[in-house]
C-alpha cells in the first residue's frame, strides 16, 4: 500500500510512525511533513488546505490511501477532492467535518440525536452573550464557534473576561460548565461500523495544576486507571452510534476519526465537544499502545469495510507524552531557536524545521516537541517521558511537570 499522509505536526509524526510500522505499507509520503517525519517518509511540498493540490499529489504519487491529519484540510474539503479522484481517504467530508468546524452545528446534531451534553446558547453580540452568561453563572464557558486550533475556549470565573472573549470571537457558543475529569475517546468509523480506541486524558492549560490559558494540549496519557467500568460501551451506545445515525439521516455520513471529548460528571458522561480528526497530543499515547496495524485499520474505515476488520489489539502497559513548548507559548511563541537532543526514539516533532544553511534543527511553532514513552505501568511511562524531555535543549522552552501525576498518585476522584 502506498500512503499519503497530509499534515506536519506532532499528530502527523505519531501517525507516520504508526503507518511506517505497518508491513502492508510499501511507501509513505508526507506532505508537507516535518524533520521528524522525514526519518520514516518521503516529504513533498503541498498546501494542506488546497483540495485540488492535495488530490493532484495523491494521483501523482499513486496513493492507495490518503490520511488527512489536521482539521483545517478536512473542513476545506480535502477528503472530498481525494475521493473524487477515486482514491480512498481517511477523513470526513467537508459537510461531516462541520461537527468540528462549527460548535453550533455539533450542538444541533447532539440535540437531534439525544446525546448527553451541556445546555448551550449560540451568541453573536454582547447582549445575547451577557444573557447566556447570567443564565449559567460561573465558571463561564465560552467557545469560538469556528476552528481555533484548540485555543478557542475560555473557562473563567470572571464575567468580564468571558464577555471579552465572546466579543473577540464574534460568534460563540456559551454553555453550562461540566464538572468532572475529562476523557478523550477516539473512534474509527466508516460511517456505520465504529471501533473505539483506548480512552486518554490530555492537559489543555499551559501551567501546572491546570493554570493559565488554554493551549492545543500540553501532554496526555493512556490508559485511564480511574475510568468507570463500562465507560467506553456507554459512550458508544449513548453518543457515538446515535451521532453517526443522525449524520446518516442528514445525508452527510461521518467516516474517519470521530473524537469525543467528555466530562465524567455526577450524572454520567457528557460530551464537551466533537472533533473530526485525531487529537494532539492524545494520538501520541494512543498509537504508542496500538498493536493492530494502523494502515489496514484506516484503509478499512476509508473503504467502508470496517465491520469485517478484526478486533483491535493493544500492548500491555501505559504511555505518557509531555509537550515541550516554545518561549512565549501560547500567546506569542518565539521561533528560530536551535534544538538539541531531539534525535532520540520517543521524541516526536510538532513544530520544527531544518535551517537551510547547515541543517540545524530549529523551533518553528508553539508546541515544538513531545517526549513520548511507554512503560509497564503509568508511573514508569511517566518517568521515561520526563527523562526524554530533560534531554531536550531549547532556549526558553517550558513544559508542565504534572502530566499524569494525579492519575499515578490516585488523586482523580469521580464526582458523586
Amino acid at each position: 500500500m502506498r500512503v499519503l499522509l497530509v499534515g506536519g505536526g506532532g499528530r502527523e509524526h505519531a501517525l507516520a510512525l504508526g503507518l511506517a510500522g505497518d508491513s502492508s505499507v510499501e511507501a509513505l509520503i508526507a506532505a508537507p511533513g516535518n524533520p521528524g517525519i522525514a526519518a520514516v517518509a518521503e516529504l513533498r511540498e503541498v498546501n494542506p488546505t488546497d483540495p485540488s493540490a492535495v488530490a493532484a499529489l495523491a494521483v501523482e504519487v499513486g496513493a492507495d490511501l490518503v490520511v488527512i491529519g489536521p482539521e483545517a484540510p478536512l473542513v476545506a474539503g480535502v477528503a472530498d477532492a481525494v475521493r473524487a479522484k477515486g482514491i480512498p481517504a481517511f477523513g470526513p467530508s467537508a459537510e461531516a467535518a462541520r461537527l468540528e468546524g462549527s460548535k453550533t452545528f455539533a450542538k444541533d446534531v447532539m440535540l437531534a440525536a439525544g446525546v448527553p451534553t451541556a445546555r448551550a446558547f449560540t451568541c453573536t453580540d454582547a447582549e445575547s452573550a451577557g444573557r447566556a452568561l447570567d443564565e449559567f453563572g460561573p465558571p463561564y464557558v465560552v467557545k469560538n464557534d469556528g476552528l481555533a486550533a484548540g485555543k478557542g475556549v475560555v473557562v473563567t470565573e470572571d464575567r468580564a473576561t468571558a464577555l471579552e472573549h465572546a466579543g473577540e470571537c464574534g460568534r460563540v457558543v456559551i454553555e453550562e460548565y461540566l464538572a468532572g475529569p475529562e476523557v478523550s475517546l477516539f473512534v474509527v468509523t466508516d460511517g456505520e461500523a465504529a471501533l473505539p480506541l483506548l480512552p486518554a486524558q490530555d492537559f489543555k492549560r499551559v501551567g501546572d495544576g491546570d493554570t493559565g490559558p488554554n493551549t492545543g494540549g500540553m501532554g496526555a496519557y493512556a490508559p485511564l486507571p480511574w475510568a468507570p467500568d463500562g465507560l467506553v460501551d456507554e459512550v458508544m451506545r449513548d453518543v457515538v452510534h446515535p451521532t453517526l445515525a443522525e449524520m446518516r439521516r442528514r445525508g452527510t455520513p461521518f467516516a474517519g476519526l470521530l473524537y469525543v471529548g467528555l466530562a465524567i460528571t455526577a450524572a454520567g458522561p457528557r460530551v464537551i465537544e466533537f472533533n473530526a480528526r485525531f487529537g494532539d497530543p492524545e494520538t501520541q499515547v494512543v498509537l504508542a499502545l496500538l498493536e493492530t496495524p494502523l494502515a489496514g485499520l484506516l484503509h478499512a474505515a476509508a473503504t467502508g469495510t470496517l465491520a469485517a476488520h478484526p478486533p483491535l489489539r493493544w500492548r500491555d502497559g501505559a504511555a505518557v507524552t509531555v509537550v515541550v513548548a516554545a518561549d512565549g507559548y501560547p500567546a506569542g511563541p518565539r521561533t528560530g531557536d536551535v534544538i538539541t537532543g531531539a534525535d532520540r526514539p520517543g521524541v516526536i516533532h510538532a513544530g520544527t524545521a531544518r535551517r537551510a544553511a547547515d541543517g540545524a534543527l530549529l523551533s518553528a511553532g508553539g508546541r515544538v516537541l513531545c517526549g513520548t514513552a511507554t512503560g509497564p505501568d503509568l508511573a514508569a511511562a511517566r518517568d521515561a517521558a520526563y527523562a526524554l524531555v530533560r534531554g531536550i535543549e531549547l532556549a526558553g522552552s517550558h513544559h508542565r511537570t504534572d502530566i499524569a501525576a494525579a492519575a499515578v498518585e490516585g488523586r482523580i476522584a469521580l464526582p458523586d
